[in-house]
């Protein structure tokens, strides 16, 4: 099977109505899905991004892809395509700041869990499975959340949604009135 090469798709934003819809489950695997995957790839680390969910792109399908480490020195993109993922195991608990790329500018203190296991396929349909923790069980989640139509900013604090609830509201008027971002 030859690579397919991504083009840049723009990310939704806050406001947009496709980032708060649960997304559909992936029914097959065909040239449409790898093309799709490989916009999904290219966009993420064109936009500099550790992850990013189909519906980010306008997609409302339960995929998302992840290179939590491709930034560091030395380290090499190695992106992980999960699709229709499936949280296996949940243990500890952990807070870290979080941001996103459908959020630009905003961020957040966030509690999530510190070990996952999580299964799901590759973009080749064969089943794969994290046993992880730290950073990359993090990212996963906030993946994972997006397909659910849940945002980082619902897990942070009231006061500290309070604090950012202007940058919210101007983010949220970039949005036309069927919810696509114009801005």
């Amino acid at each position: 099977m030859k690579k397919k090469k991504g083009k840049l798709i723009p990310v939704r934003i806050y406001g947009d109505k496709i980032l708060r819809k649960r997304a559909e489950p992936v029914r097959k695997i065909d040239d449409e899905l790898e093309q799709f995957i490989a916009d999904l790839t290219l966009t993420m680390y064109e936009k500099d991004g550790v992850g990013l969910a189909a519906p980010q792109i306008g997609k409302s399908v339960r995929i998302f892809v992840v290179d939590p480490f491709w930034f560091n020195e030395e380290a090499k993109k190695d992106p992980r395509v999960l699709i229709n993922p499936e949280l296996i195991a949940l243990e500890g608990e952990a807070e870290a700041e979080e941001g996103c790329l459908s959020l630009p500018d905003v961020f957040g203190s966030v509690k999530r869990v510190e070990k996952i296991i999580i299964r799901g396929m590759n973009e080749k349909g064969e089943k794969v499975e994290y046993k992880t923790g730290g950073l990359f069980a993090r990212v996963l989640q906030h993946e994972y959340d997006h397909l659910d139509g849940i945002l980082f900013v619902d897990h942070i604090s009231k006061l500290k949604k309070i604090s950012i609830l202007r940058k919210l509201k101007k983010l949220e008027s970039t949005t036309s009135e069927n919810g696509v971002n114009i801005g």
